[in-house]
């Protein structure tokens, strides 16, 4: 195969790549379609990487009918040794992704996500550099090529400590609550006209000397990615995911661009853009702006209180027992089950979804109640579930039940907390205030799984749990709701 041939075949790969991303997008945005949506886009990963690699080799190789006998010989040698790279590269690149995708748990797919997004922003920090000082690269139509440059690098910083900090906030390593700097608002406006004002030094610099300008606005932009999501609380971390989603997609559009290369393009705008509109959704669910998730401190900022409005004071809670608990569904009519956090991590959903098959066979009307920010990631709650084979027909978004809760006999709470906060209604000096929630206290009995009396991941305590038709089961959620199908099956 000549070059000719190979620019030819990319070409066409690439528009079939392209089409194969965008119908996996297409697949992933209902969950009946998801898994054959995330098969489309691996075709069309595999495919990118395979033609990409062809013409790259082609292309150092010299490939048939190229160069004359000497050139050819010369590229031979130094060929052999890019090939050895590139099988390294991919070969050990596929086997560390392949190894963590099967041994992480669902827990922590959070923390795999924000960590593969900060590989993102640092890929395209390091591209920029490497470009910038390839030799005659930024000869042709310099200004364009160096603002490309400067760009990417600029959003793959920012991209690259952001998701290290998100990633240490769901690890557990840095604190869930907000850092809340005075004048943080400033600080981030300082940093931002810093970078711009290196940037028109970097457009003036002759050749390559204005490597040292953009090494510093690589170290103001991972200052300010690092500031930006230490604003940001713990308990908003899955906008936060979703947003940095949206950044690596910009980071890597933005090498597409460095590189001239149009699929990484059409794909980096593809997942930008689509973790744009989710965070949009995602805030509009929470009634919030997307402004105020960018520029840190969402969630965090107390409102004054409105006559009346505190939070309900900590006060003496209702106990109950597995036996009572499972007496009660049975007699219930109708039962929605609201899975959190807890119960991901107590990999408590086969059991989940065995009480609910149980009570459906007795003729009781089970549903789940799935929370925009459910989780530590969006749609955490949903795969959980579909990983437990539970019918999407019963699973609700909140929009869709919230209306039902006061016709319901039971709720049960499984390691879920803030989603079900009434402070988010009826406390303005809470820093959940305005956001919906899961209006489960509207049910006639409400029965919380929990470890002990501690706050959720926002930090705050949740007044449900003192309510007069609240009952607390506390324990382990694996074990509790063993328990309870073992006590439902006798």
């Amino acid at each position: 195969m000549t070059i000719e041939f190979l620019g030819t075949l990319r070409g066409l790969a690439y528009l079939a790549a392209a089409m194969l991303f965008i119908l996996s997008l297409r697949g992933l945005s209902t969950q009946e379609s998801a898994r054959h949506g995330n098969l489309l886009g691996i075709i069309g990963m595999g495919l990118a990487v395979v033609i990409t690699a062809l013409v790259f080799l082609a292309n150092v190789t010299g490939g048939p009918g190229g160069a004359d006998a000497a050139m050819a010989t010369t590229a031979g040698e130094s060929g052999s040794t890019t090939i050895a790279l590139l099988a390294a590269a991919l070969i050990g690149g596929g086997a560390v992704g392949a190894l963590l995708a099967s041994r992480v748990a669902m827990t922590s797919m959070p923390e795999l996500v924000a960590v593969l997004h900060s590989f993102v922003g640092a890929a395209a920090v390091l591209v920029g550099v490497a470009t910038y000082l390839q030799p005659g690269d930024i000869e042709a139509h310099r200004n364009i090529h160096l603002v490309e440059i400067y760009v990417g690098i600029l959003v793959g910083a920012v991209t690259f400590s952001g998701s290290i900090i998100a990633f240490t906030k769901l690890r557990g390593i840095v604190g869930s609550r907000p850092l809340m700097l005075p004048g943080r608002h400033a600080l981030n406006a300082l940093l931002a006209l810093g970078a711009i004002a290196l940037g028109a030094a970097f457009l003036r610099a002759p050749g390559a000397e204005g490597l040292p300008v953009l090494l510093g606005m690589t170290v103001i932009a991972l200052l300010l990615g690092v500031h930006l999501v230490m604003a940001i609380g713990g308990g908003d971390m899955p906008v936060v995911v979703s947003l940095l989603n949206s950044y690596s997609g910009w980071a890597a559009a933005a090498a597409g661009f460095m590189l001239s290369n149009d699929l990484l393009i059409v794909t980096g705008a593809l997942v930008g853009s689509s973790g744009a509109i989710l965070s949009i959704i995602m805030c509009r669910a929470m009634n919030r702006s997307i402004w105020n998730v960018v520029f840190g401190g969402f969630g965090a900022a107390p409102k004054k209180p409105a006559a009346g409005g505190e939070a309900a004071p900590a006060g003496k809670v209702n106990e109950t027992s597995v036996k009572e608990v499972a007496e009660q569904l049975v007699a219930a009519r109708s039962v929605i089950i609201v899975p959190g956090y807890g119960m991901a991590v107590a990999q408590a959903q086969h059991a989940v979804k065995e009480i609910s098959s149980l009570l459906i066979e007795k003729g009781v009307n089970v549903r789940y109640a799935i929370h925009p920010v459910a989780g530590r990631l969006p749609g955490h709650m949903n795969v959980l579930l579909a990983e437990a084979n539970v019918s999407y027909e019963i699973v609700k978004e909140m929009e869709e039940i919230n209306e039902d809760f006061a016709h319901t006999d039971m709720v049960l709470v499984i390691g879920a907390n803030d989603i079900v906060n009434p402070s988010a209604l009826d406390d303005a000096s809470s820093p959940i205030y305005g956001m919906p929630v899961l209006e489960v206290w509207k049910a006639a009995r409400v029965v919380m799984l929990k470890r002990s009396m501690s706050a959720g991941y926002a930090g705050i305590d949740n007044p449900l749990a003192y309510r007069d038709n609240t009952f607390m089961l506390f324990g382990d959620a694996r074990k509790s709701v063993t328990n309870l199908l073992t006590a439902l099956r006798s």
